[in-house]
């Protein structure tokens, strides 16, 4: 659109001038200046100089040229002659449709150019908006790219945690397998020995075999109970006399109290107090050594790597 005004423009000024000129040709070729016409400056009234033998005024040959160059009073009054046969022209009727003609041509000329330069403006305003655009463009696309980038990150995040907690929980799994497994041992280890301390006593006190087999079971049941809250009493402080002979003494005390209380409430005077007494102090010594066996037999796994205390892990 704009090479179109600008081409438009050129002609029309191109054919404007060449009306011009072909119009002041003719109305000049109709009325020619005389052969030789002499033209004496107006500011050229100083007397000649001496030896001077060129007059003031250059003549003017009928075919326009001069045969020397002219002087300044000469140009100026060729120029002023000039300027009146152009106003002369002018100022003719046949003439002023062509000056309508060229003022209309220069308006539209001058609305071209304004409008030409709205549209320049408003190119430069769409170019500008434009690399607008494309900038906020840019930086939307580097937005998305670091979104992806982070959601990426979050979902690697993501898998690591969720691997890292699986792992985590298949190794508390197997920990905790092997804890029950170590608990299990040693339950094992406190049943039998306390099964073997206890099976003197139990022969000594039963009458028949249910009830032997009766005293065995009971004596068996409580010392695996023994085997898994000593280990988880004792934790790894396995040289701690105090806490292992505590555990025992606490469990031969509750083992053996209970028997005593029925046949105390049952005669409460003098003459039966005392041998109730001793027979209740027999059985909770009995019952304490049962524990301390099954004590010795589980500290001496321990120390021989034969069971591993709670945790199993230092």
């Amino acid at each position: 659109m704009t090479d179109f005004l600008l081409e438009a423009v050129v002609r029309l000024g191109r054919g404007a001038n060449r009306v011009l000129t072909m119009h002041l040709s003719s109305v000049l070729h109709l009325r020619p200046f005389p052969g030789r016409i002499p033209i004496i400056s107006r500011q050229s009234q100083r007397p000649r100089p001496v030896g001077s033998s060129k007059p003031y005024g250059s003549q003017v040959r009928s075919s326009g040229e001069t045969s020397g160059p002219l002087p300044r009073g000469v140009s100026e009054a060729a120029a002023e002659l000039l300027g009146d046969r152009v106003e002369e022209l002018l100022k003719r009727e046949e003439n002023r449709p062509l000056l309508e003609g060229l003022e209309e041509a220069s308006l539209r000329v001058e609305r071209a150019r304004a409008t030409l330069a709205d549209i320049e403006s408003r190119e430069a305003e769409s170019a500008q908006l434009l690399l607008r655009l494309q900038d906020r463009q840019s930086e939307i696309e580097e937005s998305q790219k670091e979104l992806r980038e982070a959601r990426a990150i979050v979902e690697e995040a993501e898998r690591s945690l969720s691997i890292s907690m699986d792992e985590e929980s298949s190794v508390f799994t197997k920990e905790a397998e092997a804890e029950r497994w170590e608990s299990i041992k040693a339950a094992g280890v406190s049943s039998i020995a306390g099964t073997l301390a206890g099976l003197p006593i139990s022969l000594y006190h039963a009458t028949s075999f249910p009830e032997l087999s009766l005293h065995t079971a009971i004596t068996f049941l409580l010392s695996a109970l023994f085997g898994v809250t000593f280990r988880y009493t004792i934790r790894r402080d396995i040289d701690n006399f105090q806490l292992k002979t505590g555990t025992s003494a606490a469990f031969g005390l509750a083992k053996g109290l209970p028997g005593l209380e029925p046949r105390m409430l049952q005669d409460l005077n003098m003459e039966s107090f005392v041998p109730h007494l001793i027979d209740g102090a027999i059985s909770v010594s009995e019952s304490i050594f049962i524990f301390l066996a099954a004590a010795i037999a589980l500290d001496f796994c321990f120390k021989m790597r034969f069971l591993s205390p709670f945790p199993m892990k230092n």
